[in-house]
């Protein structure tokens, strides 16, 4: 089992949802935290627990070089994204198909380099979060699930590099196949699946997935990967309310 304690801790879109419960949960077992974020409200709340907080944009490649070479996380969390436009594919413009690219892609991008070019601590680990549409498509989001498989093939091609150079650095892909109906974009992609097939977002989110999830408990499960050994070794693991399965 690793240990926590002391352990630095980066995470970006660590302000709220998924991101925010994750913080919470490593913070509690005793891990020196930093989120990144952009909603100064929402940062400003996070000074109710121990936790720092940072105002950068994610897609600034200058910002993040910087921001990793000064935490110097032996964790990073890249987790910021965009909400996607939800609409049938002959409704969407390029813009609201290719938005999540230019932000969720275009931030993996930069966070992986700077991990590599700083480069952070030989032994660290990169946890990308992905999506479980990046399983299956998500035909009313958009560019959404191939952003989010993009940046399972992003993680792959780092691990090359971290081994070609000897950095010693592990990039893992987390990918949550269950949505989360209690965080604000879980509700809102779970509502527009059931708009789409008339039922509603309760209905939907239990007859899909049988028992609610929440992130609190998806949180335990991050943590488990990060700290037992058992989950040391793939590049991607999925999460959902039954348990953690490894994906590659």
């Amino acid at each position: 089992m690793m240990i926590l304690q002391h352990e630095n801790v980066l995470i970006t879109g660590g302000t709220k949802g998924l991101g925010r419960a994750i913080a919470v949960a490593l913070a509690a077992a005793g891990a020196k935290v930093t989120v990144i974020g952009r909603n100064k409200t929402a940062l400003d709340a996070m000074k109710e627990t121990k936790i720092d907080a940072v105002v950068g944009d994610v897609t600034d490649k200058i910002f993040m070089d910087q921001i990793i070479a000064e935490v110097n996380p032996s964790i990073l969390i890249l987790n910021a994204g965009a909400t996607p436009a939800m609409a049938p594919i002959n409704e969407m413009d390029w813009e609201s198909f290719s938005a999540v690219w230019n932000i969720d892609t275009k931030a993996g991008l930069f966070g992986i380099q700077a991990a590599l070019k700083t480069p952070m601590p030989n032994g660290s680990r990169v946890f990308i979060i992905s999506s479980g549409a990046a399983l299956g498509g998500s035909s009313l989001s958009g560019g959404y699930a191939g952003a989010k498989r993009m940046l399972w093939f992003m993680a792959k091609y780092a691990n090359e590099v971290s081994t070609q150079r000897s950095l010693g650095i592990q990039f893992q892909v987390i990918v949550p196949t269950q949505i989360i109906g209690e965080t604000d974009f879980g509700f809102y992609s779970a509502k527009a699946i059931a708009k789409g097939r008339n039922m509603k977002v309760e209905d939907y989110l239990a007859g899909t997935y049988g028992k609610p999830f929440t992130a609190k408990e998806y949180a335990a499960y991050f943590v488990k990967i990060i700290t037992d050994k058992l989950y040391g070794d793939g590049v991607a693991y999925g999460i959902k309310y039954d348990g953690i399965s490894k994906l590659e």
